[in-house]
């Protein structure tokens, strides 16, 4: 983890001081580079050729919903983990449309910051429980309502997705229930496909509104 290129996309210089050197001196990564507003990451990013973008959601100048939808329009391999603070759950599905993996919330500790570094950067996604019970809660009605109530899912589909929704990685998966990593992500790669959902996030949205996770 500790050569693991971070860029931090946050407006306010004492949050970005403190979580790069929190980042830093826990050894989780290194920042190759910050922005305070979403058109300057854009303007300068690429150089830095970061594994994981932390970006803000309320910006000046560029919010991180447009930033991020621009970004990986440019560069889809680009892994962005969106920071919230509370009341923000009305851009969760515009962030996870434009391309965020998942969600970290700023009053977070350090060990959930190292995880959610983790998991996106090995491409999965990450939300704690408190965000989910947010979402819940709070959102009403997730967006794609367009998704069709008569997919079916098998057992072993239903059971990894619950475990993607509990933030577990592929291997973990696999040793949970005892199958292999390439089962694991042949499932998840079925899941994707049946749902149409973009990525591991979106999968997590899809199983809260069709009530396959309890929080």
């Amino acid at each position: 983890m500790s050569t693991a290129k971070l860029y931090l996309v946050d407006d306010h210089l004492i949050f970005r001081e403190g979580l790069r050197n929190l980042i830093e001196f826990e050894g989780i990564g290194t920042i190759v580079g910050e922005s305070s507003d979403g058109k300057h990451f854009l303007e300068n990013y690429e150089g830095k050729e970061p594994d994981l973008v932390i970006m803000d959601i309320s910006m000046p100048v560029m919010d991180g919903y447009e930033a991020t939808k621009l970004a990986i329009h440019k560069n889809p391999e680009l892994k962005v983990l969106a920071l919230s603070m509370n009341g923000e759950e009305e851009y969760y599905y515009k962030m996870i449309e434009a391309g965020v993996k998942g969600f970290l919330l700023k009053k977070s500790g350090i060990k959930e910051i190292e995880r959610a570094i983790h998991n996106v950067i090995n491409g999965e996604s990450y939300f704690s429980n408190e965000l989910l019970r947010k979402i819940i809660y709070n959102i009403g009605n997730p967006i794609n309502n367009s998704t069709s109530s008569k997919i079916t899912l098998s057992k072993r589909e239903i059971e990894v997705l619950r475990e993607i929704c509990n933030g577990l990685t592929n291997e973990e998966i696999a040793e949970k229930l005892f199958i292999s990593a390439l089962t694991v992500k042949g499932h998840r790669s079925n899941l994707l496909s049946k749902t149409n959902c973009k990525n591991s996030a979106s999968l997590v949205m899809y199983a809260i509104k069709n009530k396959y996770v309890q929080l």
